[in-house]
């Protein structure tokens, strides 16, 4: 039989894994009696651990909530997993860093020494992906509230700061009301945090910047989720951010990041090439060494020059602007090269 306290450590780390355990099989597990397994329950529960005892012909225990945050018991993987999670919670905009930082020292203050050198060699850089502008922080209280109306399925108003077309927040105009909405998903999306939401005023599906909402208090009354376009937020997301409403219609987002200049094209290259060089556009195959592309970018010359990187002939489907940018590039890129010969013959 365990020592005491080796027992008290197993004990805590079976409650730990499952929401409930009948007494029999814990007492199976710990190859104890039933009745040393209520006296190691009270022993924990001395120590602040919150476990109640479950009631019926199976009568067990569970590990639940409390007032304060009792000490945890990892095993070495999630010990691991939680300093690497740490580590790279500086690319969340979530506006954690200092606490994560400070979380992170406090697990490797406690662990093991087998454990601290697994971590410290494995020291993670968080880089985030370069962007035409930098991602904003959220205020993590905003993320609570919000999370906390997805959770309780409640009704949610709040002031909305919209885009205005040169990239700068104007708030809606001074007395305009809230918005309200039915919030389903809270989810992250390059770098930006989402809130997921069904506009009540607009009838519509939206996708709203989660540092540009300011919840205004009480919620509302509690809704009855409704079925995403696309079957899942995921496919929904990302559609939308494609600039498609996940069923085929326009976008019509608020504040969702589509990109403001989007166009197609067809180049003599074959799909899977493409699909390696690009994270966001939409390919599709037209032949073994064709295919057509659906790109967006923050400006029309900017998509044009992302589409020039590509080796291979180009043909435009449209808009007529993605047109005249690539006659405009050609024009710089001409008197660029005019510029080097007269150079090199003076």
């Amino acid at each position: 039989m365990q020592k005491t306290s080796a027992r008290l450590l197993s004990l805590l780390s079976l409650l730990q894994a499952r929401r409930d355990w009948p007494g029999a099989l814990l007492a199976d597990r710990l190859d104890v009696s039933p009745r040393t397994v209520r006296r190691d329950v009270d022993r924990l529960r001395e120590l602040g651990y919150p476990i109640v005892a479950t009631k019926g012909p199976d009568g067990g225990y569970r590990l639940d909530a409390g007032t304060q945050l009792p000490p945890l018991l990892f095993d070495d993987d999630q010990a691991v997993a939680l300093a690497v999670a740490l580590q790279i919670a500086t690319t969340t905009g979530a506006g954690i860093e200092e606490a994560a930082a400070r979380a992170l020292n406090t697990v490797r203050q406690v662990m093991p020494a087998r454990l601290r050198r697994r971590v410290e060699t494995l020291q993670v850089t968080a880089v985030e992906q370069p962007v035409a502008r930098p991602h904003p922080q959220v205020d993590s209280s905003v993320l609570m509230t919000l999370g906390d109306a997805v959770h309780a399925r409640e009704v949610l108003r709040f002031d909305y700061t919209s885009a205005s077309p040169a990239g700068t927040g104007d708030r809606d105009p001074a007395g305009a009301p809230p918005r309200r909405v039915q919030p389903h998903h809270l989810v992250t999306w390059g770098g930006r945090w989402y809130l997921v939401a069904w506009d009540l005023d607009r009838e519509d599906w939206r996708t709203f910047r989660a540092d540009r909402i300011r919840p205004r208090t009480p919620t509302g009354p509690r809704f009855t989720p409704r079925e995403l376009p696309g079957g899942n937020v995921a496919a929904f997301v990302t559609s939308r951010f494609q600039g498609s409403d996940g069923s085929g219609g326009s976008d019509g987002s608020d504040g969702s990041d589509g990109w403001p200049c989007r166009g197609e094209v067809i180049l003599d290259l074959p799909a899977a090439v493409v699909l390696r060089h690009t994270r966001e556009g939409i390919v599709e195959e037209l032949g073994p060494d064709r295919c057509r592309l659906v790109l967006g970018s923050w400006s029309w010359p900017g998509l044009a020059a992302t589409l020039g990187r590509f080796d291979a002939d180009i043909e435009v489907v449209g808009p007529t602007e993605l047109k005249d940018a690539f006659a405009h590039l050609a024009r710089r890129y001409a008197d660029a090269a005019t510029d080097v010969l007269t150079r090199k013959t003076q």
